[in-house]
């Protein structure tokens, strides 16, 4: 079982840690009654999937021996109107860039990640519509395309 702790340091301020005993500050704006010294419970969640996934993706084009000189991932969510306020679709976009990758291969690197690897995206995926999409830089252009 993983284990995190929450603590309040000063109204809406909060720090928490899980096992890698790292602090990370959560917080809200000024104009929601906090000090805007962290980001969001929601900034953290989109965050976290970014860092899952893309850990997922680096892997695995690793071992596929792909080559890459940059590597990103770009995350947005559409949240409900009304309380709770939860993300109904989240839009996760990979930046590659490289002259030589496969393209089949990032979209198999997607597509592992996306419905076996990635445990954070695995946690929402019930209840959240998730758009995959890649953007392989190359010198001749941007190739553009959506994983289903």
């Amino acid at each position: 079982m993983l284990h995190a702790e929450v603590h309040q340091t000063e109204g809406l301020t909060f720090v928490a840690r899980g096992p890698s005993n790292h602090w990370v500050v959560l917080d809200t704006s000024e104009s929601g009654g906090g000090h805007g010294a962290g980001s969001n419970p929601m900034e953290l969640v989109l965050m976290a999937l970014g860092g899952c996934t893309g850990m997922d993706i680096v892997s695995i084009l690793a071992k596929m021996k792909e080559s890459y000189s940059g590597f990103r991932v770009e995350l947005s969510g559409e949240r409900a109107e009304e309380p709770p306020r939860r993300f109904t679709r989240i839009f996760v976009d990979y930046y590659l860039t490289s002259d030589t990758v496969l393209t089949d291969n990032v979209v198999k690197a997607i597509r592992l990640s996306a419905e076996k690897y990635c445990s954070v995206g695995g946690t929402l995926a019930p209840g959240v519509a998730m758009v995959h999409k890649y953007h392989i830089i190359r010198g001749t252009g941007e190739e553009t395309g959506e994983v289903v």
